[in-house]
């Protein structure tokens, strides 16, 4: 017993390592752009069967069975929590957070293939050829494309609520649409796979992206110069990582109590 004990205990403090690093990430992004916290999903093991003679049911009928021992607990996996951040006003005209469901979309590399990637994060700023790109460390340029000429003033940007681009003519106020932001939703965005650098990809699990213009298609609209922040609820998640610590705490305890008891017992056999 003592040894089912200490092996309980062991997945248990194995378990909760893992949520005290998802923890801790989620507390490392809170000033991150359109980041999703996660949360850890727990499992019990499968039981073992003790078989001992002379173990009887609570009706006093003997228990052919024996005892059922609990092994422990692992990880069944990490959940991403989408709900929406709150929205913070930059004023530059190149921000833009989307209010309501969607995704933007991006080009950027995984594993060594080029494909499109799916973000909350609307902080786009032009690369030297004049594309909007994400400001992450590799500039995932939006798509469909959108160039605005390195020349043209940031203060004669206009990004609309529908998504349409448009820059102010030098000289006149008329406005002339230079690109059309889209958007992508799924039947179920916690199938995402992050990759890091505030960028998902689609799975079996998500579904093929449903794409638009914003205010379609159940799709949100767009908010110039804002930005949408991190979900993480810093009180929420001390809470969580108080909890863990002192879980893992009892479970450390629980096998230094079984290693003791082990102890005695063997002593006793001698």
């Amino acid at each position: 017993m003592a040894l089912s004990a200490m092996y309980a205990a062991s997945t248990g403090m194995k378990a909760l390592d893992t949520k005290l690093n998802v923890v801790a990430n989620n507390l490392a992004n809170i000033n991150t752009v359109g980041f999703k916290r996660s949360r850890v999903n727990f499992e019990d093991l499968m039981y073992q069967v003790r078989r001992e003679p002379g173990v009887r049911n609570t009706n006093d009928e003997p228990n052919p069975h024996g005892i059922l021992v609990g092994l422990g607990t692992q990880v069944s996996g990490t959940q991403l929590d989408f709900s929406t951040g709150n929205l913070d006003t930059t004023d530059r005209p190149l921000d833009v957070a989307i209010e309501g469901e969607g995704f933007f979309q991006v080009r950027t590399v995984y594993n060594g293939q080029e494909l499109t990637a799916y973000t909350r994060a609307g902080n786009f700023v032009r690369n030297a050829n004049g594309d909007l790109v994400l400001a992450n460390s590799e500039g995932s340029r939006l798509e469909p494309p959108i160039n605005i000429p390195m020349d043209t003033p940031e203060g004669s940007i206009v990004i609309g609520r529908d998504g349409q681009v448009s820059v102010r003519q030098q000289g006149n106020n008329q406005l002339v649409q230079v690109g059309q932001i889209e958007l992508a939703r799924f039947v179920n965005p916690e199938g995402l796979l992050s990759i890091g650098k505030n960028l998902f990809i689609e799975t079996d699990a998500s579904g093929q992206p449903i794409t638009g213009n914003p205010l379609q298609d159940g799709l949100g609209g767009l908010q110039r110069a804002m930005l949408e922040g991190s979900n993480v609820d810093p009180v929420r998640e001390l809470v969580e990582l108080i909890f863990t610590q002192r879980g893992f705490e009892l479970n450390s305890q629980s096998i230094q109590s079984a290693d003791e008891s082990l102890r005695i017992v063997t002593n006793l056999r001698r």
